[in-house]
């Protein structure tokens, strides 16, 4: 060490003074034995390299969280969908009334019609996807195409529907079993105009829809009301206002009997303005089914039947079927 050569060209400095110089010697005799104890007392010091030091310090450091906002959003995810469930009624979403609750789930929906002209229309997917919960009170509704095909006539046809691809529910107001078993939501569907020629309606529609919901123990009711507006063609297919009332009960844990009103009325167009479509839907929900965890699975059924108004053989049949089958499976997650 550098301390230690000085300590040792002192010494011998001092040894070679001449002998008339003794009173330098005698006074520099008490730094030398100084300087000696400094020497032993740096012997006497651990010796760290100066890397493993800086490694020490480095892992006394605290941890620094690198991951960014989005990546943090993602893995929240399922406590904001949780929070958002939590904070509301737990119902059934029923067979046709789009429900005011927020959900996430796939849904796969089957209808099996049959019209007044003896012709039949099997409709698979029924417009029904992928709901997710981006937010503690949003939802949106990711829907591919449904698939229609149509039978028993002299022009059968197969082909793609137009699209309500996209759904987007606000909950505006909610409160669980415990704090009022309420809810009241605002939806905004956009329909585009991407069917076969056979199905389009060649025009995208835009329907702002209100919902609302009421429970008491367990007996609720599910109610919406939507306004469908064409962007054109309105004078042929006509502006029209379609309300779902359902009435659900449940019992022994997994079924959810419900019976539900579907009526539209159209408020304007050449064959149907001022015709109302009055559906009557029995059915019945069988779940929530646990398959792994938060994953489960529910599964229903019902019959729908045409009450008014009397069938006419038009362009735009209305009611559009006499009667139909209902098949709904659903996974949550």
């Amino acid at each position: 060490m550098r301390s230690a050569r000085v300590m040792a060209l002192f010494s011998t400095g001092l040894a070679a003074l001449p002998r008339g110089m003794a009173w330098a010697q005698a006074s520099a005799q008490p730094v030398a034995q100084a300087l000696a104890e400094m020497q032993l007392e740096a012997q006497a010091l651990p010796q760290t390299p100066l890397r493993a030091s800086a490694a020490a310090d480095a892992s006394a450091a605290p941890e620094t969280n690198n991951s960014g906002p989005v990546e943090e959003y993602f893995a929240d995810w399922f406590e904001r969908v949780e929070a958002a469930q939590a904070s509301q009624p737990h119902w059934m979403t029923p067979l046709v009334t789009v429900t005011p609750r927020l959900e996430q789930e796939v849904r796969y929906d089957q209808y099996w019609e049959s019209r007044g002209n003896g012709s039949t229309l099997d409709i698979f997917d029924s417009g029904k996807g992928l709901e997710l919960i981006p937010t503690e009170t949003n939802e949106v509704l990711i829907n591919p195409p449904a698939y229609q095909f149509k039978g028993n006539t002299a022009t059968s046809a197969n082909g793609w529907l137009d699209d309500q691809f996209l759904v987007v529910k606000q909950r505006l107001l909610s409160a669980n079993e415990d704090n009022g078993n309420y809810i009241v939501t605002a939806f905004l569907g956009i329909t585009a105009a991407s069917g076969n020629s056979a199905f389009t309606n060649h025009t995208w529609v835009v329907t702002p829809t209100i919902a609302a919901g009421k429970g008491w123990g367990d007996f609720d009711i599910q109610a919406t009301t939507g306004v469908a507006f064409p962007f054109k063609n309105q004078s042929t297919f006509g502006t029209s206002i379609a309300t779902n009332v359902t009435f659900q009960y449940h019992f022994m844990q997994y079924f959810w009997p419900e019976f539900e009103f579907n009526n539209t009325y159209w408020a304007n167009g050449q064959e149907r303005g001022g015709k109302d479509q009055v559906f009557l839907t029995p059915g019945i929900i069988l779940g929530r089914f646990e398959i792994y965890k938060r994953i489960k699975m529910s599964i229903g059924g019902g019959y729908q039947v045409a009450v008014s108004p009397k069938w006419v053989d038009t362009t735009e049949q209305t009611p559009q079927y006499k009667h139909a089958w209902l098949l709904s499976a659903r996974v949550t997650f």
